[in-house]
């Protein structure tokens, strides 16, 4: 069975992370250089999100920060090849990564991050329940300690008042 090709331009979505040796203004010039070139291959750009300058996950190149820029686009497959080509050799990208995705509306969009801010939320929750737990198994051989010094405090006052005793007994001379 053969499959049909569907009339649809296929969409992409475009991830890519700017390094933080340009300041913003040079950043926003650069986030328009990779829009004229999205125009340039034939690419009409349906969506897009500035995130920000954000700390890496790990250094890059010797980058800690850069700005995050997020792209939906319908393109071309030749021309996304092409497209993805001429960003990977671009000396003002850092990183990036385009996925081929279904076509969204700007509602799906909003819905979509709503839902992922949620699970964060949620995840974030969790962890700070996690890590109260943890606090609290940590305590909990602290109040031990703390008991066995106040036992072993007993146990040197008796057997201080044994010793005392045993004195007393081996002063006298009616041991027998």
């Amino acid at each position: 069975m053969a499959k049909v090709k569907s009339s649809e331009m296929p969409h992409y979505e475009l991830l890519y992370i700017i390094p933080n040796k340009y300041t913003e203004d040079e950043a926003k010039k650069i986030q328009g250089n990779i829009g004229a070139t999205i125009a340039k291959h034939k690419g009409e750009i349906t969506y897009s999100e500035d995130w920000g300058k954000k700390k890496l996950a790990y250094r890059i190149e010797n980058f800690t920060h850069g700005y995050y820029n997020l792209v939906e686009f319908d393109i071309a497959g030749q021309d996304a090849n092409n497209l993805n080509n001429e960003i990977r050799l671009s000396s003002e990208v850092l990183r990036h990564m385009m996925v081929r995705i279904k076509k969204r509306t700007l509602e799906q969009i909003q819905k979509d991050k709503e839902e992922s801010e949620r699970i964060f939320k949620e995840l974030i929750g969790g962890k700070k329940a996690i890590k109260e737990e943890v606090v609290k198994k940590e305590e909990m051989p602290k109040k031990e300690e703390m008991i066995k010094k106040e036992t072993m405090k007993k146990k040197d006052v008796d057997l201080k008042d044994l010793d005392e005793k045993l004195d007393k007994i081996l002063e006298t001379d009616d041991l027998i």
